[in-house]
């Protein structure tokens, strides 16, 4: 629940002069969510997992892909792991460059975007292998 701060502090000061709680929290309700996620969406989500899938896939070629919408379904925000060669010789500021940068037009809607992992061929098979070499906790 919104307290009487909370709610000064999302509305232009002109559209508080003179309103009540009850005019100030109509306002609010709105506007969109800050997190870009509305209650329940009526159109496609141009930015659902799967075009975000297709777009890393056009633009970087992945061996592996995982795209997970972190949101609750809503497209707002996305965790990503990837591996291409592409990535080969750049160091992980400029793997995540290129992640954003294939996902430019899609970010313009885009809360939040986690890249969890942005690696190598080489790098994703080492990884692999060590964790399937480590035996099981018992």
């Amino acid at each position: 629940m919104l307290s009487t701060n909370d709610t000064k502090r999302m509305i232009p000061k002109d559209d508080t002069e003179g309103s009540s709680l009850a005019d100030k929290l109509h306002v609010i309700s709105k506007r969109p969510s800050p997190l870009g996620c509305k209650d329940k969406p009526t159109e496609p989500m141009l930015n659902s997992r799967n075009r975000l899938n297709q777009q890393l896939r056009a633009k970087l070629s992945p061996s592996h892909i995982e795209v997970v919408d972190t949101s609750g379904g809503c497209g707002a925000s996305f965790q990503v792991e990837i591996v291409s060669e592409q990535f080969e010789g750049k160091r992980l500021l400029e793997r995540h460059r290129m992640v954003n940068g294939a996902l430019a037009e899609e970010m313009k809607d885009i809360h939040a975007l986690s890249i969890t992992k942005a690696q190598t061929p080489d790098q994703w098979k080492k990884q692999q292998e060590s964790q399937t070499s480590q035996p099981a906790a018992a």
